[in-house]
């Protein structure tokens, strides 16, 4: 082979096992920070995902090794170490195909189902989340949950990266004082973000043929895109728990089930 060909594939080798370890190391927080904390994710039922929830006996391979969901999140609690992820995974898609959205109050589990909502505490300082699990991890023996960043930040773990915490699955009976304290004034429901206005104003269309006249596109740039606007298509605003409940509601009547409470 010719001497330059060996050190041209050579160097190229090099620039691409760089990259990627680059790449590798790149997650972190995000430059622009929020100034305010993202509310906490409100649990409802959901059915089980498609995707997310391993074979028909609930197994799924990582690496090589074999995991297994539970066939049921009731009265799961358990304590261990918390770890967080961020931009690097931003946009990319979840277990369950949805996009994972640093902002947004989620995590990863290695075996609950999907979704499950679980509430963490960081036994460290007592502070509390609750967020809905729509991912797996993280694949790291000594770390049961994996968190998003908004969810980090609120539990005052951002910096450690890794904090001791106790995690418990919510049942129907005590998500009353996570919706009161969640829904304020300037509330909306978010049923879909989209790159192109066409789609996000066809759904919208959609949306008021089955009565929801509060919807409504908003245009939005954020700091992964400052250039590339996104247009959200929300309902509100939400009043209250009861009208909370009343459009997620008749949203599961047209099929719609993929949700967020935004406040703005």
């Amino acid at each position: 082979m010719n001497k330059y060909l060996k050190y041209l594939i050579f160097f190229t080798t090099l620039f691409l096992l760089t990259s990627c370890f680059s790449n590798f190391l790149s997650d972190g927080a995000p430059k622009i920070f929020k100034k305010t904390f993202s509310r906490d994710a409100i649990p409802r039922k959901e059915p089980l995902s498609e995707y997310g929830n391993g074979d028909e006996k609930g197994y799924y391979e990582v690496r090589g090794k074999r995991y297994r969901v539970l066939s049921s999140a009731g009265n799961y609690k358990e304590r261990g170490i918390a770890s967080w992820y961020g931009t690097k995974f931003h946009g990319r898609l979840t277990s369950n195909r949805e996009i994972y959205n640093i902002y947004a109050m989620t995590a990863a589990h290695k075996s609950l189902p999907l979704p499950t909502y679980v509430k963490v505490t960081n036994t460290n300082n007592k502070k509390t989340v609750v967020v809905r699990v729509n991912d797996r991890g993280p694949f790291v023996d000594d770390r049961i949950i994996d968190l998003s960043y908004a969810a980090a930040l609120k539990l005052d773990m951002v910096k450690n990266g890794t904090a001791p915490v106790i995690v418990e699955t919510i049942s129907e009976k005590n998500t009353s004082f996570i919706v009161s304290d969640n829904i304020q004034n300037n509330s909306f429901v978010q049923v879909g973000a989209f790159d192109e206005e066409e789609n996000a104003y066809n759904y919208l269309e959609l949306l008021k043929k089955n009565r929801f006249n509060s919807a409504f596109v908003k245009k939005e740039y954020n700091w992964m895109k400052p250039l590339t606007p996104s247009y959200l298509v929300q309902i509100g605003p939400i009043q209250n728990a009861k009208d909370y409940d009343k459009i997620l509601s008749n949203l599961k009547k047209i099929g719609v089930y993929q949700t967020t409470l935004i406040q703005q």
